[in-house]
């Protein structure tokens, strides 16, 4: 009966009952058609709601906000923003200031004390808040389209489709709030009554690109891709389509087979967005972003220095120039080996593998790392150019390695507060380290399959071991997807449900 009337269960079953109540009203009730009966909020919906134009329109109003907030255009203010912050603020004036205050303070150039401070804290810290406008632009363009009454139209269309592949409507609420920060997106998802669900939405709000992830999808697309905006918006879209994939893949499991929750919320009409309510959204999640910088951020950033600025030399432990030969390098080059098979080999290997791991104590780690590293690389003087970064992660990644890195960084376990989130929704171990084990084997998987496959195309990978594994790991996804799913009492009973609802 689904496949007759190419819709769910529970949909079907709803559309029944209010067809039965309308033609009973019908019958009952004569009334005649009020001039303009349609309010302009009705007049919208039939546009950006639409079953065929509401997913290009929802693309289109991301696209833009992406390209406005993090594009290469002349639209692009918060680009703009962020270049003057890497290349003036923290490019010129903050070093010139720490100059001037160490200079008076009698702290020569060179020593230990002076580097820590220039090449370690203000490298690090200025890597990430250089990032803040791109934060912001992105942050206030969102707070306008919650305000307005879109983003509760945007839960409406996704629950059509997430219902689909067996997720409900109502999981979209939580990664809507993660778009901000993954704890609060994640502990909204006791919201949801049924367990399953909830469970399930748990493991997959981590994959929306969080306020934190940005500064790295900024970062790349700058260093790498030329600040396409289409490089930050297809970020925001894969984390959506491993949300579904997820969902469609999980569903076949017994532990999560069943139907989703109803999703039943009343639209707001259409109104002038409140510029008290926006600039308030504004600033709470671009303070929360600047507050880790001047803690986790400042205190990780001294850690970095001292391990990418000292090795163990002729036996001695002694500051070394190149970083290839600190201590930092010799750990990430013992682990970077699992990560070759991604497109992360030679003197970046480490580097991305480390940048990779500190991410897991806080998003903005990523930056403030390679910030931290690049300076030290001898390939760019952030202390003259903070732009410089660019040039020399750009020589380092190939266009599928980058993508290959972000996507792995978007999708993998979230940050040490974010663990703890899931945690404590889950209330037990085993599906705590079920969940980030999950993210991280997805994470894995789907970097294999884009710089295996797509790294052909290139000329950044060659056809070989790692492209067999890529083409393997993607047919057992194409299976899982499309295997008949788990068969239990409850199908039964929807199913014999949704015949009696037809006749």
């Amino acid at each position: 009966c689904e496949k007759e009337l190419d819709d769910d269960a529970e949909s079907i079953i709803t559309n029944q009952r209010y067809s039965y109540i309308n033609s009973v009203v019908t019958k009952a009730v004569k009334k005649k058609a009020a001039k303009g009966s349609l309010s302009v909020s009705d007049k919208i919906d039939q546009i950006v709601t639409n079953r065929i134009l509401a997913l290009p329109i929802f693309a289109a109003v991301m696209f833009c906000i992406y390209a406005i907030a993090m594009g290469g255009w002349a639209i692009s203010i918060g680009t703009m923003g962020t270049d003057w912050a890497n290349d003036v603020l923290f490019g010129e004036m903050v070093p010139g200031l720490f100059d001037t205050i160490l200079g008076a303070l009698g702290v020569a150039e060179g020593g230990w004390l002076y580097g820590l401070i220039q090449d370690g804290i203000v490298a690090g810290v200025g890597a990430v808040l250089g990032f803040v406008p791109q934060m912001l632009v992105l942050f206030f363009l969102l707070a306008i389209l919650e305000d307005v009454g879109y983003m509760a139209r945007v839960a409406f269309i996704m629950d059509r489709i997430f219902r689909r592949f067996g997720l409900s409507g109502k999981s979209f609420i939580p990664m809507l709030v993660a778009t901000g920060c993954g704890v609060p997106g994640i502990m909204a998802s006791r919201t949801i009554e049924q367990d399953r669900d909830r469970k399930m939405t748990i493991m997959t709000t981590g994959f929306i690109p969080c306020g934190a992830k940005m500064p790295i999808i900024g970062l790349f697309a700058g260093a790498v891709f030329g600040d396409s905006p289409w490089v930050a918006t297809s970020a925001f879209f894969i984390g959506i389509a491993a949300v579904v994939i997820s969902g469609i893949m999980l569903k076949k499991f017994k532990a999560f087979a069943g139907e989703p929750a109803p999703f039943v919320m009343e639209l707001p009409a259409y109104h002038a967005p409140s510029a008290s309510n926006v600039l308030r959204a504004t600033w709470e999640r671009g303070w929360s972003f600047i507050k880790r910088a001047g803690t986790i951020i400042l205190l990780s950033s001294i850690v970095l220095w001292f391990l990418m600025g000292y090795g163990v030399v002729d036996g001695a432990l002694q500051a070394v120039e190149d970083n290839n030969s600190s201590l930092l390098a010799a750990i990430g080059s013992g682990v970077a080996v699992i990560f070759a098979p991604l497109g992360w080999v030679g003197d970046m290997a480490w580097k991305a593998t480390t940048a990779t791991f500190t991410g897991l104590i806080a998003k903005e780690e990523v930056v403030n790392f390679f910030g931290v590293a690049y300076h030290y690389a001898g390939e760019a003087d952030l202390m003259e150019d903070a732009s410089g970064i660019y040039a020399a992660i750009g020589a380092d990644f190939g266009a599928m390695a980058a993508y290959s890195f972000m996507i792995f960084n978007l999708l993998c376990a979230p940050c040490f507060a974010a663990m703890g989130a899931i945690k404590r929704e889950m209330n037990n171990a085993k599906w705590t380290l079920g969940a980030i084990g999950y993210m991280c084997g997805f994470a894995y998987v789907v970097s294999l399959i884009v710089f295996q496959l797509g790294g052909l195309a290139t000329g950044e990978a060659v056809f070989g071991l790692g492209t067999v594994v890529a083409l393997v790991l993607l047919a057992g996804i194409l299976y899982l997807l499309f295997r008949k799913g788990y068969q239990g009492e409850e199908s039964t009973r929807r199913l014999t449900s949704v015949a009696a609802a037809a006749q």
